[in-house]
């Protein structure tokens, strides 16, 4: 049985399923999602003229330490995508980052676990991203920054040096 600290990359795949067979990309085409943990935030200009794009956003997630065994949750955990569409199959290719125990400072970046709830509002996010960018559906335009936005009470200072994000460079909506 996984925690909700757990990194499930099944939960992921399942409801990107779930989705697409609610018809949340109707247009015919077949989609599939698969991860690489190497993943950039860059694309180069071959790889956009083959059709990839990008998109990231921050969600809230859950993390536990393998050493000290502490729990934390983050709002700022940075999920980042790379999508395309060619001729009829769709590829989206996910990477989430990680972020390291203040207790233990290893250096040892853990994978988030996110609920089920907070799974499937980071996929609609993006398929609203993928029906507009390679669709042209404007209907589904993403009216947010990318972010899972979480009230200023709620929140908890940012702390980059802990971030895998922050210290590759990627934004990670910090500097809130």
């Amino acid at each position: 049985m996984s925690r909700s600290s757990d990194w499930v990359p099944s939960l992921w795949m399942d409801t990107f399923d779930e989705l697409l067979e609610d018809d949340e990309l109707d247009y015919g085409d077949e989609w599939s999602l698969r991860f690489n943990y190497g993943l950039t935030d860059k694309v180069t200009k071959e790889e956009r003229k083959r059709g990839w794009k990008i998109y990231s956003l921050c969600a809230h997630g859950t993390f536990q330490c393998a050493s000290c065994k502490k729990t934390w949750s983050s709002a700022r955990v940075v999920l980042l995508f790379h999508y395309r569409l060619r001729s009829d199959r769709g590829t989206v290719i996910m990477r989430p980052f990680g972020q390291a125990c203040r207790t233990c400072q290893n250096n040892t970046f853990r994978l988030p676990g996110f609920s089920t709830t907070q799974v499937e509002e980071a996929l609609l996010k993006l398929i609203r991203k993928i029906r507009k960018n390679c669709y042209g559906d404007d209907d589904y335009a993403d009216n947010d920054s990318g972010s899972t936005e979480v009230p200023m009470r709620n929140r908890k200072p940012h702390e980059a040096s802990l971030c895998e994000a922050c210290i590759m460079g990627i934004f990670c909506k910090e500097a809130d």
